[in-house]
Order: structure tokens, then C-alpha cells, then sequence
């Protein structure tokens, strides 16, 4: 079984969600006419840009989002190439709900929002401006492919990837906006240790907004169940690319034909 999935290495324009949302259609328009991915992968709140000063700055760029009626203006236009082009895309958004925001990210798979994960882990300053996510952990399947979602910090907390595989997913998609420099590496054990797939997108460059500043650290890659690392990107400049993985070598946990990873835990010795 073979699924092309290409990752995007993106710098958004701050607060410039229409700008941003024409970017990401280009680039688009741009790897379908040089390749044939099946799914795309955008950064973590690569419509809105990352650096706030404020609750009334996230919310000029945040929206809300739904998956029963599939219809979301903000999206629209994602949707449309998605369905037009019977393709997936994955990647982060700033998600209104009443009065609160979560830091989120969707898959839209042929013209349909099937999925909305809202990051369970906030980091620094986000704890200022954003819930921590109430959906939980969630595998979703696509083209026959089981895909699990976490959102950049998420990366730290081994349960997360770990949650992931035992729910089932194959591949993990995982937009980011790193500016610790440890994901990359770290992220060789968490596909050997749960035998997945993860695809982290990553931004790069510098953000000012006043006295606020981030900088990103790219690196954007692809990681097997066995630990290669299949596709890699450098730590500046934007990039597309994709490769072909086989999402079933996810499915095999034997490390040996005597060991494997799931069947051998002792969950009564963990805390």
C-alpha cells in the first residue's frame, strides 16, 4: 500500500489569514503539478501567524469550525481545492468557540472536514490566550489509512504519541511552531518506540510583535516506524516536498519475532 504525503515548511504573514489562505492554495496548485500527494501537511497556526500580544489580537484571527455541517467560510477555499482535487490537507488554525480558543488543527479529505484536534499541551505563552484542548486524542481514517493528530509541544509528552498508536494510527501528523531545538531528534524515538509514521511540519523565521518575539527552527521532516528519517528540510527557508511511505509497516509492533512493543507492556508497573 502506498501513500505520497507531502509536508510544507511555511512562513505566514501575522494576522493575515486571507494572504496566508492564498499562500497555502498556491503552493498547493504548485506540488499537485510536480508530484501526486494524497495528503498535505501545513505548520501549526500557519494561517494566523504564532506571536500575539493579546486575547482581542487572537481574536481577529480565529474562527469556529465544524465537522457536522462542513460549512466554514475561513475554509472554503481548502475545502474546495481538496474536493476538486481528492485530496486531504492537514494543518493549524486559531478555533473560536464562544468566548474561548483552542490552538487546533483540521484534516479536510475530499471536500469534508472529517477531523478537528484541539492541542492538548499548551506551551509559554499560549497558556495566556488559549484553552488546553478538550478533544482528546482522536484516530481518524483516510483513504485507508489510520492518521492520529498532535499539535507541537505535544511532541514532549511521550503519552502522546504513545495514546496515538495504541488507538491505532499509522501516521501522525504533526504541524508545529518549534523554537525549542530538541523535536527533530526526539522525534526518532517516538516513531521507533510506537513503530508509527510522523510527519512534523514545522515554520520558520523570526516573529516580532512589539516586545513579543519567536524564532522558528524548521528542520521539517518525515520519520519511519524504524526510525529513518525519509524526508528532512533545512532550519531556514521555506520548502514542499513529499515521499511514499507504506502506512501498513506501522501496523507490524514486532521488534523481534519474541518482543512486541505492545504486547510486552506492563501497564500495572506505569504511572
Amino acid at each position: 500500500m502506498q501513500l505520497e504525503i507531502a509536508i510544507v515548511q511555511f512562513k505566514p504573514t501575522l494576522f493575515d489569514i486571507k494572504g496566508n489562505l492564498q499562500k497555502a492554495i498556491n503552493i498547493i496548485h504548485e506540488i499537485i503539478t510536480s508530484s501526486n500527494p494524497k495528503v498535505i501537511l501545513f505548520p501549526e497556526l500557519f494561517l494566523s501567524g504564532y506571536t500575539f500580544k493579546d486575547r482581542k489580537e487572537l481574536d481577529a484571527v480565529s474562527f469556529p469550525i465544524s465537522i457536522q455541517d462542513g460549512k466554514n467560510e475561513s475554509l472554503a477555499p481548502l475545502i474546495d481545492i481538496s474536493k476538486k482535487m481528492s485530496i486531504g490537507i492537514s494543518g493549524g488554525y486559531s478555533e473560536k468557540d464562544g468566548d474561548l480558543f483552542y490552538n487546533s488543527s483540521f484534516f479536510i479529505g475530499d471536500g469534508q472536514i472529517i477531523a478537528n484536534y484541539r492541542k492538548t499541551h499548551l506551551f509559554h505563552d499560549e497558556n495566556d490566550y488559549f484553552q488546553p484542548g478538550d478533544t482528546g486524542f482522536q484516530v481518524f481514517e483516510y483513504n485507508n489509512v489510520k492518521f492520529g493528530m498532535m499539535i507541537c509541544f505535544d511532541w514532549i509528552f511521550p503519552e502522546s504519541a504513545r495514546t496515538l498508536a495504541l488507538m491505532g494510527s499509522e501516521v501522525i501528523l504533526h504541524p508545529a511552531n518549534l523554537v525549542l531545538p530538541f523535536c527533530q531528534r526526539a522525534m526518532y524515538a517516538r516513531a521507533i518506540e510506537n513503530r508509527v509514521f510522523i510527519a512534523t511540519a514545522n515554520r520558520v523565521g523570526k516573529e516580532v510583535n512589539g516586545k513579543y518575539e519567536n524564532s522558528f527552527t524548521g528542520g521539517s521532516q518525515i520519520v519511519s516506524p524504524r526510525g529513518e528519517y525519509i524526508l528532512t528540510m533545512n532550519e531556514d527557508g521555506e520548502y514542499f516536498s513529499s515521499v511514499k511511505i507504506d502506512p501498513t509497516e506501522a501496523d507490524d509492533k514486532n521488534i523481534t519475532e519474541k518482543s512486541n512493543l505492545f504486547k510486552a507492556r506492563r501497564e500495572e508497573f506505569y504511572r
